[in-house]
């Protein structure tokens, strides 16, 4: 790996930015995890940017960059497109330099993020059901009125920001041997890569993307940053379409792997920070701690590893079916279609065949009129907590033992 040529952010930039975050952005805390340094068979630290202000990295970069700008340009204020973390980010860091800023943000994006960043001092405007029309509205915009455009990763001033948050890991863990860091436009890996890998280029440092929004991968077999037709993933502080072009020239450079991970793996990370952790995290944000759990063996051997929880701005009703789903793939929870023959006391004995076997009813559906059903059937539908994939294949075999016949 070439390290050697000129990027267009240096350390000396990253540097800079953080005297100039100094009192702005919080140096967060790393937090060991028992669970998942055995599972890993190595250290490991979380780097809690969900505990950030605004709840992620994204102040970082937006400070720096709004705090570059020039009196004239401060003057005509600056507006950014987003559905939520850069969103804030701009909102706090306009508010603390003195600049009035405009976000507009899409038509369903969450209350709670679109009230936020009304609180930290945004004009708001809701435009476009998905990013790619929010961010047309927001460039056009910055056209007509001559308000600068923040952009949320493609800019040398916002990823020397993000960049300061490698600084912290070094000097939090300078024993580190592998950084695991969440990828979207590649803002924060980019800025983070230039810190560690000048001062420490033994680092491995491994990016995380999400499978259905996973445009680096392509990218970098390109040689050069290439648009995905579709994304589609719950992780929406990472769901990207095209690598920026400035990230990308440092990731390809700088950066060790890239690794994507699933829905169902995104989830059961999330559900793992809940529970183990007691830390709340957005989706993007567990995505390092998803790639750990997916394959622990690449990073068995190499030393202390950090993943970075990079933000923490997850929607409560998104947050509750995220959890479900994470459960679901824990094998936590276990549906069911059965039949039985209908009498008086028959949905009695299931339920105490279910209790027996120790799994929780959570719903339950009780059918006897359908065309599909004998004359004296009934058909059941149960949703039952578990206590994982081994309790499921125990409770199936109770079922069954009891003379139940599984449909599904």
């Amino acid at each position: 790996m070439d390290t050697s040529s000129s990027p267009s952010v240096t350390l000396d930039d990253v540097r800079g930015a953080h005297k100039m975050l100094s009192g702005v952005a919080r140096v967060t805390g790393m937090e060991g995890s028992r669970h998942l340094s055995s599972l890993v068979g190595a250290p490991v630290h979380l780097k809690c940017e969900n505990l950030q202000r605004t709840g992620s990295f994204k102040i970082r970069g937006a400070y720096v960059r709004i705090a570059g700008l020039r009196p004239e340009e401060r003057a005509a204020g600056v507006v950014a497109a987003s559905a939520g973390n850069h969103a804030q980010g701009v909102a706090l860091a306009a508010s603390l330099l003195g600049v009035r800023s405009t976000v507009f943000m899409p038509v369903g994006a969450p209350l709670p993020k679109v009230a936020a960043t009304r609180e930290y001092g945004a004009e708001v405007r809701l435009h476009g059901a998905v990013v790619d029309e929010t961010l047309r509205a927001a460039t056009a915009y910055a056209e007509e009125t001559g308000a600068v455009f923040i952009h949320p990763f493609d800019h040398p001033d916002v990823i020397a920001g993000q960049g300061t948050v490698g600084l912290e890991i070094l000097e939090q863990c300078p024993e580190v041997r592998t950084v695991v860091v969440g990828v979207g436009g590649g803002g924060l890996i980019a800025g983070l890569a230039v810190a560690v890998k000048e001062l420490r280029p033994d680092v491995r440092i491994v990016g995380v993307q999400a499978a259905g929004a996973a445009a680096y991968p392509p990218s970098l077999a390109a040689g050069r940053p290439m648009a995905l037709g579709t994304v589609a993933t719950m992780a929406d502080g990472i769901m990207v379409g095209r690598p920026g072009d400035v990230p990308f020239a440092l990731v390809e450079n700088l950066v060790d792997d890239i690794v994507t991970v699933s829905e169902d793996q995104l989830s059961r990370a999330l559900l793992l920070c809940m529970e183990r952790l007691k830390l709340v995290v957005e989706p993007a944000g567990a995505s390092a701690v998803a790639a750990l759990m997916a394959d622990p063996g690449a990073f068995r051997g190499g030393g202390p590893v950090v993943a970075v929880l990079s933000g923490g701005n997850v929607d409560p009703l998104l947050l509750q079916r995220i959890l479900r789903h994470g459960m679901s793939a824990a094998g936590r929870y276990l549906s069911l279609r059965l039949r039985l023959t209908d009498r008086p006391g028959a949905l009695a004995s299931l339920l105490g065949a279910l209790s027996v076997a120790d799994a929780n009813v959570l719903d339950i559906s009780h059918v006897r009129t359908d065309p599909r059903l004998g004359l004296a059937e009934a058909e059941v539908e149960l949703h039952l907590e578990t206590k994982g994939p081994e309790h499921c294949d125990a409770v199936r075999a109770a079922l069954e033992d009891a003379g139940y016949a599984v449909i599904a």
